[in-house]
């Protein structure tokens, strides 16, 4: 029986992106294929579920949106038989990925979050479209290299960068300089800001 490892699943609100506001059932799913020193979720730790569990587990909520997330969720190898399910059963089903992998044709909305940390790996594009594209911005003069080249090889309707949060703490004053620099000299103010707001409003 085909079981998946999952962080959480709970109901809230999308805290970023484009999709701010909408109401959302987020699949966590453990696992990772990066070490992201910021990162606030703890993918190591999970519940063993069947598929027919988390089926029956979602029915609980209200919400026909679906968020898949991690960790990784593209590296998760059943992935595609709950997607079918998912789109079976009504749900519009978005997920939050890395990108360096293909995300399976059944995703309605991708939301892409390159690492700077990591940029070698970006150097084979895997999936060059998305619906948005999310850059964390870490502290490194290199940074606005990696913005434009992603911006060059991955097609996406709107492209962000996010303040890194530490200890409570976010460099916002270093990412809205970032994104004037991104947009300086241009007509379309293609780069826009997203922010956590699920952590200041204080909701998962």
């Amino acid at each position: 029986m085909t079981e998946y490892r999952i962080v959480e699943i709970f109901e809230s609100l999308q805290g970023e992106g484009y999709n701010t506001g909408m109401p959302a059932i987020f699949i966590r799913f453990a696992g990772c294929n990066l070490n992201c020193r910021w990162c606030d979720t703890n993918f190591r730790r999970y519940t063993p579920f069947t598929l027919q569990q988390i089926l029956l587990h979602i029915q609980r909520y209200k919400s026909k949106n679906i968020i898949i997330t991690g960790g990784e969720p593209t590296f998760v190898k059943a992935l595609p038989l709950l997607l079918e399910q998912l789109k079976i059963a009504g749900y519009y089903i978005a997920i939050e990925t890395n990108g360096l992998a293909q995300v399976d044709e059944h995703i309605d909305y991708i939301a892409m979050s390159p690492k700077f940390c990591y940029q070698t790996r970006y150097q084979e594009i895997k999936q060059a479209k998305a619906d948005e594209v999310r850059i964390v911005v870490e502290d490194h003069p290199e940074l606005i290299d990696f913005c434009h080249y992603i911006e060059q090889h991955i097609k996406a309707k709107r492209y962000f960068v996010s303040p890194c949060e530490q200890n409570g703490s976010f460099n916002m004053l270093q990412t809205i300089e970032l994104l004037g620099q991104l947009n300086q000299k241009r007509v379309d103010n293609k780069w826009l800001l997203s922010i956590q707001t699920h952590k200041l409003a204080n909701i998962e």
